[in-house]
């Protein structure tokens, strides 16, 4: 089975919530990283009591890889680890690394981050320098089951300076992209009907949802923007086809979950899969 129909089935059974493993040393409590001596055991450990905790009630989990970069090497271990381990549990991985690059290098980032010690199921790429950035990584998508998650229209304040620009033909750059990307995809379609090419959508302009979804058809979502940057549960809903076609990710909500309870600390684990449960029957009831 290729990762887009595993996704789907997963979402299928388990919810929409894409855990953010953006993690940074910060938001380790202090008596958690007391007990560890090394940093990258500290990260590591630290999503690993996370992701045993929200298994059963998350579709995907998304690691941002500059959270790690940000650490040297010793980060870059426990991106590693981190990835590893989610493999080891078959767990879906997204791999957030917005690479857009051309020619040999993204060949480069290809092999990086869909074989070795970086390998995911999804990553996450920038079209903006043209769809032959996205060429390197289609060999994947084909032979291997691969999928990538397209920039089309961020969640960010600053998404109007490019993504919203009018074309001549009355569109706006969003929506040329994500017709390309589409018509891309055509040749990715899984027996779910969603192509292994995906796009990033923000939540936060539902009023553009419905012609969005009914434009990209085939195409599934990574759905940035809920919670903190206004995205609501009842704006979810209208990204979606049939209750599925988006997942919907989450970080620093779920993350820093426990400090939002009394002594959360003791029980980081406990707060971010109860904060999983809640987004995911959030998003459900509007379905």
């Amino acid at each position: 089975m290729n990762n887009i129909d595993r996704l789907f089935e997963t979402v299928a059974k388990k919810g929409h919530v894409c855990v953010g493993l953006d993690t940074d040393l910060s938001y380790l409590p202090d008596q958690f990283c007391a007990r560890y001596q090394n940093l990258d055991d500290a990260l590591f450990e630290f999503n690993k009591q996370i992701i045993d905790a929200t298994y059963d009630v998350t579709a995907c989990y998304k690691v941002q890889i500059a959270y790690y970069e940000a650490y040297g090497i010793q980060g870059l271990k426990a991106y590693s680890r981190t990835l590893n381990y989610l493999r080891s549990i078959n767990a879906i991985i997204i791999a957030d690394i917005k690479r857009g690059d051309i020619a040999k290098t993204a060949e480069m980032y290809a092999k990086a981050h869909f074989t070795g010690d970086f390998e995911a199921d999804f990553i996450t790429l920038n079209p903006y320098m043209g769809l032959d950035s996205l060429s390197p990584y289609l060999p994947y998508v084909k032979k291997s089951g691969k999928g990538v998650f397209v920039l089309i229209r961020t969640s960010n304040e600053g998404a109007k300076d490019i993504e919203y620009i009018p074309t001549d033909g009355g569109k706006r750059v969003y929506d040329v992209v994500g017709e390309k990307l589409q018509k891309l995809g055509g040749d990715f379609i899984g027996s779910c009907g969603y192509s292994a090419i995906g796009g990033v959508m923000g939540c936060t302009h539902p009023e553009e949802a419905a012609e969005i979804r009914k434009t990209l058809n085939s195409t599934f979502f990574l759905i940035p923007g809920y919670g903190a940057q206004g995205g609501k549960a009842e704006d979810i809903a209208k990204y979606l086809k049939d209750g599925n076609g988006g997942v919907v990710n989450s970080s620093r909500g779920i993350l820093l979950a426990y400090k939002k309870q009394e002594n959360g600390a003791d029980n980081f684990a406990l707060s971010s899969r109860n904060e999983v449960v809640r987004m995911r029957d959030d998003i459900l009831k509007y379905l």
